[in-house]
């Protein structure tokens, strides 16, 4: 496993990481708190430091087994967290998205419960979760610092969502240097890494990506295929029935990237993430300890050389020879879209509901 830091931090974190969104909820499958504890130090074994949960992760239960489990390994972990959303006050309703609270004075207390609830006195990252850039004023920047300059969280970060998109949340997030930057990213969904990753170069920001949702749902590391079907009740179910018909037809031009014995392409999908410099940590969805032995060992895989990147690019470009659209033409924007227009890229303003496949 190779290290990363974090922005202008001094946080390090494991370039795999461990999306904690898969324990202490139903919402990746079921498993018990021993089977999640199990996973949670196979991972520290395989070499995984970096562990990502969030507040309203089974509203509270998935820190608390990532408390539990890491008592033994705290200094040798880096915990990240995120708050942002009301689960105190708000029941869950299925996979629905709960009301948002982000205000200076919700920010601090939310955090000072996660830590509670965590077992420890200090996050390594606390991430704003999901929030709008019209939410983020001065007062929530100033709660940030705040808790920085107090050693409750040593670096800070802004997690996008729920699904793709948010430029214009993103761009903030660049543009006031926050240490990471969380969002979905992929092979099969490029434009919105690729637009950050100008916004980096063009601002000179130190912020580093963390990309999440590297095997595309299940398409790029072969655990949904045409023999598996895609009737999923997990948050797979949300990507409509085209993204997986033209994605089996898109995975056969990757083979390339494949190298008996040296790279798998559930490995392929992570190491192209970690060929681009800005980005600190890939966090792939781990459903059993056989996904952490494999998707771990992508660190030390050979990462893409610059004529492979090349390639992936321009069948990205070409929409991967397919001729048909994989239904997903929008992303999210929380200002009309004014974000997607902005950054010339050629998909419209979802009108939909905003979902928590997150």
């Amino acid at each position: 496993m190779n290290y990363r830091t974090l922005g202008n931090s001094d946080v390090e974190v494991s370039e795999v990481g461990f999306g904690a969104w898969v324990v202490g909820t139903d919402w990746w499958g079921d498993r018990t708190k021993d089977d999640s504890i199990e996973m949670i130090h196979h991972a520290i074994e395989e070499g995984i430091t970096y562990f990502d949960t969030g507040d309203v992760y089974g509203h509270g239960e998935s820190e608390k087994v990532i408390g539990e489990a890491i008592a033994d390994y705290r200094d040798e972990v880096t915990l990240a967290t995120k708050v942002g959303y009301d689960f105190y006050n708000n029941p869950q309703a299925g996979h629905g998205e709960l009301p948002k609270e982000m205000t200076g004075e919700w920010v601090r207390s939310a955090t000072e419960k996660s830590l509670e609830r965590l077992g420890v006195d200090h996050v390594e990252v606390l991430q704003l979760h999901n929030a709008n850039v019209d939410e983020v004023d001065e007062d929530v920047l100033e709660a940030l610092d705040e808790l920085r300059e107090e050693g409750l969280v040593d670096a800070i970060g802004w997690a996008l969502g729920p699904s793709i998109g948010w430029l214009a949340e993103g761009d903030m997030a660049i543009e006031e240097e926050f240490d990471s930057l969380q969002l979905v990213w992929n092979m099969f969904e490029q434009e919105v890494g690729n637009h950050f990753l100008d916004t980096i170069e063009r601002t000179g920001s130190p912020t580093s990506l963390i990309p999440r949702v590297p095997h595309s749902s299940g398409l790029l590391n072969e655990q949904v295929t045409p023999e598996t079907g895609h009737d999923l009740d997990d948050h797979r179910g949300f990507r409509p029935d085209a993204w997986y018909e033209t994605g089996w037809e898109k995975l056969e031009t990757l083979r390339f990237l494949e190298r008996d014995g040296e790279r798998t392409m559930g490995q392929a999908a992570i190491a192209y993430l970690l060929s681009h410099d800005a980005v600190a940590s890939v966090t792939p969805t781990f459903h059993t300890k056989e996904d952490i032995t494999e998707w771990a060992a992508a660190s030390d895989v050979p990462k893409l050389s610059e004529e492979e990147m090349t390639r992936v690019s321009d069948l990205y470009e070409d929409n991967f020879g397919i001729d048909c659209d994989d239904g997903m033409d929008e992303l999210r924007s929380s200002v009309g879209g004014d974000d997607i227009d902005a950054a010339g890229i050629d998909k419209k303003a979802s009108a939909g509901p905003r979902n928590s496949a997150d």
